[in-house]
């Protein structure tokens, strides 16, 4: 599986030049434009993560790849990507159009409230993209000019300046949702299912064979959140209409294809750092969850 893309590997590979702060501001940020100029690399999707975080106004038909999904998109897009999710993106048209900064988690250190990490839209299991009307189009547009216009200015407080910018687009994609949506939980077994959630999904993406899937079963998590594996399983059900194994075993099946699908490793590393003991254990288990087995899979 490859590394997390660094800033440095994504100088080189868009633009092939470095700048010349980038290893003395761990704030790194920076704005583009995707206008005539802008060149895409046909790629095939990647099972990697960025070391830094991401906005993105696109337009035109593309395709979003994370870990073994794909979403196709058709008009505008505000998008957001932290560093824990592994994507790529394909270009399903010739012209792609639009904007996007990056930026370090140090950008917003000791100024924002909470962590970059904590919003709805960077958080795991988050929703990352949102469709834009033309107004709302024109509105977040306006916003990367300005930023595009202070990047390249001697104003001394700029990056203060520009912080503010991408707040300005946070709280925009942010009011697009009810807040009640966001922020509140209708009641216990929702929040216990929403931590149990984010519990799940802190465990992925799985980036060498070394590393290794530790909570497997439901009273595992019942133990981690401090509750009776009956209540938490009760709880799940409830709020999802199924099971805490359920739903372990269909994150696990996930992983699976994409560690099948997007890496080298053979079957015996891949049931290892999914927490099997024996390859036949995991065989049994991928042959049960999708009726194939894993070399099947691997090759279609």
């Amino acid at each position: 599986m490859e590394k997390p893309e660094s800033l440095e590997e994504f100088y080189q590979y868009k633009f092939n030049w470095l700048p010349d702060n980038l290893q003395q501001d761990i704030g790194h940020f920076n704005v583009f434009s995707m206008g005539e100029n802008y060149v895409t690399n046909p790629v095939t999707a990647r099972y990697s993560r960025r070391d830094f975080y991401k906005i993105v106004l696109i337009r035109g038909k593309n395709v979003y790849h994370y870990a073994d999904k794909s979403i196709e998109l058709d008009g505008t897009s505000l998008m957001f990507f932290n560093p824990l999710v592994p994507y790529t993106w394909e270009a399903a048209c010739d012209t792609v159009t639009g904007y996007f900064c990056i930026f370090k988690e140090g950008f917003f250190s000791e100024k924002l409230r909470g962590n970059v990490a904590d919003l709805p839209m960077f958080a795991i299991g988050g929703k990352p993209s949102y469709l834009l009307t033309d107004a709302q189009d024109a509105h977040v547009s306006q916003i990367f000019e300005k930023m595009l216009e202070e990047i390249s200015s001697d104003y001394p407080f700029k990056y203060d300046l520009l912080r503010n910018y991408v707040t300005e687009l946070v709280h925009y994609a942010l009011k697009m949702q009810p807040s009640e949506a966001l922020y509140q939980h209708p009641n216990a077994n929702s929040r216990i299912t929403s931590v149990f959630t984010e519990l799940l999904e802190r465990q992925f993406p799985i980036e060498s064979p070394s590393q290794r899937f530790a909570l497997r079963s439901a009273n595992d998590f019942a133990q981690q959140l401090s509750v009776h594996v009956n209540h938490l399983n009760r709880a799940i059900r409830e709020t999802t209409g199924k099971t805490t194994t359920t739903h372990i075993a269909e994150r696990l099946t996930s992983e699976a294809k994409a560690l099948l699908r997007h890496t080298n490793w053979n079957i015996s590393e891949i049931s290892y750092c999914l927490g099997f003991e024996e390859p036949a254990h995991f065989n049994n288990f991928f042959k049960k969850q999708t009726s194939q087995t894993p070399s099947a899979f691997r090759i279609v």
